[in-house]
């Protein structure tokens, strides 16, 4: 199982992998003195994986002065070196936002994000996750703005075998939180996973509506919202930095769900995230199945990114 898992991750990278390969692949590749041409092509690689360029140039300069102090003597200790300070950057992050293991039942998660990013069916695939490790799972519906949104949110969950409390169309989705909090504890589950409005983070309304929610959760379950998963596009690249910032102020975000992987070349955003917000990365999405929502692992990620092949 987690052979496929690597698989899955590696054909979810291919592109930010061709792509970075492409332009710095003869570097790690050749055997010999470091010249300054290859260094300039790691850098070029890392800005065009859309790792952003700040963190880009701060890591290549890292490289030089390494080369220039005769730590670093030949091109074959490049990657070695690279993948060494790319894996302490998301460790850091790790760090900073272990997973949460509430004391109490249910722990509940807020899934936010902008429209569009796949929030809904990352719930569902979560609750998937979540059911196949033996927990009991209920699915707040609480985006009561959408057309259809509770609609949408129950197919899914039909499809996952969980239940979904749900109120009409314009309610207020504090309400919904703590109705599902409600019926978790009734019932005995687990955890609650809500399903928030896609909304832009620059709208304050819509922003302080999220406050709400965290507080009727913090309000109904000690320490909850005990996990907060913003959802970003992984094609955006660096563009979703923003988002995760004004997230992260209003919504207090612990973690990066990264959908469609699969279809961007700036795979590198997971390491600008780390960098600049130091936020981990939860999970990536690499297709549109159900089960193609992957426990993010650093050491496989980079793995993957530098990965030389024959």
């Amino acid at each position: 199982m987690a052979r496929s898992f690597l698989d899955k991750l590696k054909r979810g990278l291919f592109m930010t992998h061709t792509e970075f390969l492409e332009r710095a692949g003869e570097a790690f590749r050749r055997i010999g003195p470091i010249a300054p041409e290859h260094l300039d092509r790691v850098e070029e690689a890392l800005i065009a994986a859309d790792t952003g360029v700040d963190l880009s140039l701060r890591l290549a300069d890292e490289l030089r002065s390494r080369v220039k102090a005769g730590e670093l003597t030949d091109s074959s200790e490049l990657r070695p070196a690279l993948r060494e300070r790319l894996l302490a950057l998301m460790e850091r992050a790790e760090r900073a936002h272990p997973p949460a293991a509430p004391a109490v039942r249910p722990k509940v998660t807020l899934v936010v994000g902008v429209n569009g990013t796949g929030k809904t069916t990352t719930v569902a695939k979560l609750a998937k996750r979540s059911r196949e490790a033996g927990s009991g799972v209920v699915l707040a519906a609480a985006d009561t703005f959408r057309a259809a949104a509770v609609e949408q949110l129950a197919v899914w969950a039909g499809r996952v075998d969980v239940p979904v409390v749900s109120q009409a169309e314009g309610a207020d989705p504090a309400a919904v939180v703590f109705d599902a909090i409600a019926f978790a504890r009734a019932r005995g589950l687990d955890e609650v996973m809500v399903d928030t409005a896609g909304r832009l983070h620059t709208r304050a309304n819509l922003m302080k509506e999220l406050e709400k929610v965290r507080r009727v959760a913090a309000r109904e379950v000690d320490g909850a919202p005990h996990e907060v998963l913003l959802v970003l596009d992984a094609t955006t690249g660096s563009n979703g930095i923003e988002q995760a910032q004004r997230f992260g102020a209003t919504a207090g975000v612990t973690g990066v769900v990264l959908t469609k992987l699969d279809g961007t070349a700036k795979g590198g955003v997971i390491l600008a995230i780390a960098d600049t917000l130091n936020l981990p990365v939860r999970w990536v999405g690499v297709g549109e199945s159900i089960d193609d929502l992957l426990p993010f692992n650093a050491g496989e990620f980079v793995g993957a990114l530098l990965e030389t092949g024959p």
